[in-house]
């Protein structure tokens, strides 16, 4: 079960922080490390502050976007330090873990870490179902890399010792990539009924987005949506 658990860092700037979060990771039981588009690959520094997770480091998994890292999960959640304009669904640090637990039968769920030194983009946010945020000391929450890795593996880890009390989530949602090719379905068929201008597109598809996270659509749910969206794709085309 914890395999199917992938801790994803982005952009990460220096090689010793993907050490340190390997080692993070092992000592909770975790071992699928994916990395987006480091800035540098592991290296001799990696391997130091990795210690006894050499394992963990040298079966990383490294790509070149988010969408690429996250695309046959069905379940992301992204760390975010900071509120954002358009504020997502959120989770406290236990109840992810309990979440990650109650999904992780079903498909492959991940939790997603920016750059050290200015987290997610608000792009990279929009893929991801929910948010975390560790509610550290409002007068000093700087937690680098390493740390935030090990508290949230921590918490998985709970969740994962008390998965008999945790209900497994009986809904079948759509993996990651589904639901970027409804997104894309839903952005062309409102450019086809010119409810969306393409060259001044606004807020609309950012704030789509977070309504059909909120509501999160099961996977038979998401088939109807695309339905829709062809029925009026056809009747367009018609007109």
């Amino acid at each position: 079960m914890l395999e199917n658990i992938r801790i994803v860092l982005v952009n990460t700037s220096h090689t010793g922080n993907i050490g340190s979060a390997a080692r993070a990771m092992k000592t909770m039981g975790l071992s699928n490390l994916y990395l987006v588009d480091p800035v540098a690959p592991p290296d001799g520094k990696s391997s130091a502050l990795a210690a006894g997770a050499g394992d963990v480091l040298a079966n990383a998994t490294t790509v070149a976007t988010l969408e690429e890292a996250v695309a046959d999960c069905g379940l992301v959640v992204g760390t975010s330090a900071r509120s954002r304009t358009h504020s997502w669904p959120m989770l406290e640090p236990r109840g992810c873990g309990e979440k990650m637990i109650a999904e992780v039968a079903n498909y492959p769920v991940a939790l997603v870490f920016g750059r050290e030194n200015n987290g997610l983009t608000n792009e990279e946010l929009q893929q991801c179902h929910y948010h975390v945020c560790i509610p550290a000391n409002p007068e000093y929450s700087s937690l680098n890399l390493a740390m935030a890795v090990q508290t949230l593996s921590y918490e998985v880890r709970m969740a994962w010792l008390a998965k008999d009390a945790i209900p497994t989530e009986p809904a079948e949602y759509p993996l990651n990539e589904d639901l970027e090719r409804f997104y894309q379905h839903l952005e062309s068929t409102l450019l086809g009924t010119s409810f969306v201008v393409k060259n001044h597109p606004g807020m609309v598809m950012t704030k789509l987005r977070r309504l059909f996270n909120r509501a999160r659509p099961e996977s038979q749910e998401l088939n109807i949506l695309r339905g829709i969206l062809s029925s009026i794709d056809k009747a367009v085309k018609k007109d």
